[in-house]
């Protein structure tokens, strides 16, 4: 019967540990850089907290170009800000949806996703109904 309790008591911490290492992975942190003189990038990552129901950190104390060249954005694809979650780049008004999916597949085989320049109608660069047509780019 010791043995059985025992037993019991490590299964519960094991299964206790595993739910606690899963709440860490979904509550990795979301780092977004920014130029401080930019709005829509503020109004982007309230989309982002609210699309993936998580804290998003704002740093504007470092020169965008640098943090850029850093992570490896390539110039064709750049936005006015960049964010890093879990060891992907997030480039310019990519939408929360497809932030949560590639955080859910995970494909080892790009560094990030990208949309390139400032869309109208793109989250975070919303202006009524206007809408201009854009791509979300894997790249790396």
């Amino acid at each position: 019967m010791k043995a059985f309790c025992f037993r019991s008591r490590v299964a519960i911490a094991s299964a206790l540990l595993l739910a606690a290492c899963g709440q860490a992975a979904q509550a990795a942190e979301l780092v977004m850089f920014r130029d401080p003189n930019c709005g829509c990038c503020e109004e982007w990552a309230r989309h982002v907290r609210e699309g993936l129901e998580q804290e998003v950190t704002v740093r504007d104390d470092r020169p965008m170009a640098q943090v850029k060249a850093e992570m490896g954005v390539p110039t064709d694809l750049r936005s006015c800000h960049t964010m890093d979650v879990e060891g992907y780049v997030i480039e310019g008004h990519v939408p929360a949806r497809e932030i949560a999916r590639l955080l859910s597949e995970r494909p080892s085989d790009i560094k990030g996703l990208a949309v390139a320049g400032m869309p109208l109608g793109s989250p975070g660069m919303e202006m009524g109904d206007r809408i201009q047509p854009y791509q979300v780019v894997a790249f790396g």
